[in-house]
């Protein structure tokens, strides 16, 4: 079992800057991605940035060029820095993990952290 804790949501300016992680701890387990999304009440949640194990990313469209996702030293610890942050910002964000597990993976949700941006 691995649990995910984030952390590093408020509230923030627009054109301000934050920066949200999320830590992933459990027994003997091998992380395969790192992902964040984000979601606004009544709408799915949707994609915003990914880090595979060898260090690839990717982003969403709305966010390129303003949020980079890193990995921690460690390994087990995702962040995400957002910069020049819009009103339209504004969600629940969750970091989402692949583990291996065999010739597969499990997936695991972080519980969700409130990003606010102010006009």
């Amino acid at each position: 079992q691995v649990q995910l804790v984030e952390s590093g949501g408020g509230l923030v300016q627009a054109g301000g800057s934050l920066s949200l992680s999320c830590a992933a701890s459990g027994s003997d387990f091998s992380l395969n991605r790192m992902s964040w999304y984000r979601q606004v009440p009544g709408n799915q949640r949707k994609f915003i940035a990914t880090i595979s194990s060898g260090g690839s990313t990717n982003y969403a469209d709305s966010v390129k060029g303003r949020c980079a996702i890193s990995r921690g030293n460690g390994k087990n610890t995702v962040y995400l820095q957002m910069n020049s942050l819009k009103p339209e910002d504004t969600a629940v964000y969750y970091c989402y993990i692949l583990i291996n597990v065999g010739a597969g993976v499990r997936a695991y949700w972080g519980q969700g952290t409130q990003v606010t941006v102010s006009s």
